[in-house]
């Protein structure tokens, strides 16, 4: 009988251990990859305010957290650590968006799950780097807004989709390039290669975002891009930050439209200092 995916997704949800968490993630792509799972929506999910985070890193508000000075050993073991918290989060954001959303086809499914596998990928590249320094993540503050996010729009799978894939993930499109290219400029290749890895597979990403997002509002008989701003409104108040990476967004997803209204009601900010 094949293994439920939903009772997988909610193993990995709802334990606080990252070893654990990365372990269930493995063991899903090996799954997916031989035998594939069932869909069959046995109970209902938890709610995603009950998702379990370690105890290390204390989650602080973003203003404490330290500076990420890339031309010094600590302020890049503060960078790496922040770049770790955010592929973790993205291990669990993806797997909520398996478990959270019963009823899409079973590509939604598929492609969510693929999401986690590479996030979990990410997360071990980085951690990797950080112990090359010395380090390891949960031994600095880090943030919960992506996971904030996330309980805000539990209820709705266009709101998830267009807020986290299409405004927190696409802004990594946008900045990390030019993260790219400051470590290069610092002899760091090792990292760079990394977030070369992230940014290739967060267009991946982005664009699963839009192609589902899409999806649900043609269900529903909504006009994507009106829907697209409205929510970015209702949650965001409006507030999205650019510059923005057009050849990537564009990959991703994002139509000539959109882009330009997002550039006129964009609030400017250096790239390299998003997340």
């Amino acid at each position: 009988m094949p293994i439920n995916l939903f009772e997988v997704a909610e193993s990995c949800l709802y334990t606080p251990s990252v070893e654990a968490k990365l372990e269930v993630t493995e063991r899903a792509r090996q799954i997916f990859r031989e035998a594939g799972f069932s869909l069959d929506d046995r109970q209902p999910p938890k709610p995603a305010s009950d998702a379990r985070f370690p105890e290390q890193p204390k989650l602080v508000d973003p203003r404490h957290l330290p500076r990420r000075k890339l031309t010094t050993v600590g302020g890049k073991i503060a960078f790496l650590h922040a770049v770790a918290h955010i592929e973790f989060t993205a291990i669990q954001l993806a797997w909520d968006m398996v478990y959270r959303f019963r009823g899409m086809p079973p590509a939604f499914y598929d492609d969510w799950l693929e999401v986690a596998i590479e996030e979990a990928l990410h997360f071990s590249l980085v951690r990797e780097r950080l112990k090359h320094f010395g380090a390891d993540y949960g031994q600095f503050p880090a943030h919960r807004g992506l996971w904030d996010l996330a309980e805000e729009t539990a209820h709705d799978v266009k709101a998830r989709l267009a807020l986290v894939p299409r405004v927190m993930e696409a802004r990594g499109l946008d900045v990390t390039p030019a993260m790219i290219a400051k470590l290069d400029a610092l002899g760091d290749e090792a990292t760079s290669d990394i977030l070369r890895i992230i940014l290739r597979d967060e267009v991946g990403h982005v664009a699963r975002g839009t192609r589902w997002f899409r999806y649900a509002c043609d269900a529903q008989g909504i006009d994507p891009m009106t829907e697209y701003f409205n929510l970015v409104k209702r949650h965001l108040r409006g507030a999205v930050r650019g510059p923005f990476n057009r050849e990537a967004r564009l990959a991703a997803g994002f139509s000539e439209s959109e882009l330009e209204r997002l550039e006129a009601m964009a609030i400017e900010t250096p790239a390299a200092s998003a997340e």
